[in-house]
């Protein structure tokens, strides 16, 4: 599946067509098609949805002036890098109230820059809504929607505390019975997946799956709404015009076809040529080091398969390290699932990492330049390769 789980490439601009960021996959539609006083299943739309609104990228670079959109909403912050179907979800929905219509968005890691936003979703550190700071990455966070199990991501914070607001202004519908239960259905039958799915938390025990000897008959992680809005990850930027939606079905399958001759052709040699050179960087060969983000999961699984195994060499590499397109060169360490497009990891990083971030995670590891560790300890991050490295090496031997 997708989201932080995704191990595909950023490549994005201020002038990428950033469909996934305005009206995130129909939820507008999704709420509209609800009646005023008899409640239905909502149904998705199959059409995706051309950007209306800009991205500032993680460079702080201005916005296309063909674009000439007025954008003098509050600012909205997220994370620069890679980006997830939670926050793009959490964007979008903000997006559908009227303080948030005409929002521009920062994409940064950086505290200075993400101080200065009026609303930051999905990163720094931080859950205050007096503050309007909704991040779910703290160690310290456990917070659910009501009746639920599941810990919230940034899109179930956000439909939290303005799903009724947004509900109301799509929808029409005044408080009341109608709209509290729209709002639970909302949740349980859309949001809750995208909370799910950032959180490494798969619909059906694993390992109760194994017990009873289930397994799937196909493959279907690329059908879910995580991997399509992650595959915008694999491409690289292109000048769009705001409202142009021209043929949105054939560009969908142009890019799907684009990114399945990349991950078959290209990504497969240079995941190869790094396969083959894991051992220079730990001698039992757990750790693979890419020189860039790309989707490497599918080729490392049938290389492990192929490639015989020499004696004193791990059968399976547990670690990948890859850069973030980024210029401030952060890399990223991607802990290996058990199985393709799972959740369970075959070596989580060390249990003290996870939810820890910044200055106090250098003290933890005992590694400068750490930038965080996903609480659910499949994903970390440093400043520079040694400092990524150390921590793969780190974990190994955890």
């Amino acid at each position: 599946m997708g989201c932080l789980r995704c191990e595909k490439n950023l490549i994005t601009s201020p002038t990428t067509d950033h469909r996934s960021w305005n009206c995130m996959l129909g939820l507008k539609q999704l709420l509209v098609r609800a009646p005023k006083t008899a409640l239905t299943t909502p149904q998705l739309p199959y059409q995706t949805f051309s950007a209306r609104f800009p991205v500032r990228s993680r460079n702080m670079t201005t916005e296309n002036p063909a674009k000439k959109l007025k954008m003098d909403g509050p600012l909205i912050g997220t994370h620069s890098g890679h980006f997830h179907a939670d926050e793009a979800l959490a964007v979008s929905m903000l997006r559908l109230l009227p303080t948030y219509a005409s929002s521009p968005l920062i994409r940064t890691r950086d505290p200075s820059i993400l101080s200065t936003c009026h609303t930051v979703v999905d990163v720094g550190g931080e859950y205050d809504v007096s503050k309007n700071r909704f991040d779910h990455h703290q160690r310290e966070f456990t917070t659910v929607f009501p009746g639920h199990n599941t810990k919230l991501s940034s899109a179930g914070l956000v439909f939290l505390h303005f799903g009724k607001d947004i509900i109301r202004t799509v929808a029409g519908l005044q408080p009341g019975a109608d709209l509290d239960l729209l709002f639970e259905k909302l949740y349980t039958d859309f949001i809750e997946a995208f909370d799910a799915n950032d959180n490494g938390i798969s619909v059906l025990d694993p390992s109760a799956l194994t017990a009873v000897g289930l397994a799937k008959k196909f493959e279907d992680r690329g059908f879910s709404i995580a991997s399509v809005v992650s595959r915008y990850n694999d491409f690289p930027a292109k000048s769009s015009t705001p409202g142009d939606e021209t043929s949105k079905e054939q560009a969908q399958a142009e890019e799907d076809a684009r990114f399945q001759r990349a991950s078959t052709f290209v990504a497969r040699h240079e995941v190869a040529s790094a396969y083959a050179k894991r051992l220079d960087y730990d001698a039992q060969g757990r750790i693979l080091v890419l020189d860039k983000g790309m989707p490497w999961a599918d080729h490392l699984y049938s290389l492990e398969k192929e490639t015989p195994i020499p004696e004193g060499v791990a059968p399976q590499v547990l670690y990948v390290l890859f850069p973030e397109n980024e210029p401030e060169g952060k890399w990223r360490i991607r802990a290996v699932s058990k199985e393709n497009g799972g959740f369970q990891n075959r070596k989580d990083l060390p249990d003290p990492w996870k939810g820890v971030r910044d200055e106090e995670l250098d003290k933890v590891s005992g590694i400068p330049g750490c930038v965080f560790v996903h609480a659910g300890g499949f994903i970390g991050g440093n400043k520079s390769f040694n400092g990524a490295l150390e921590m793969a090496k780190k974990a190994c031997e955890f």
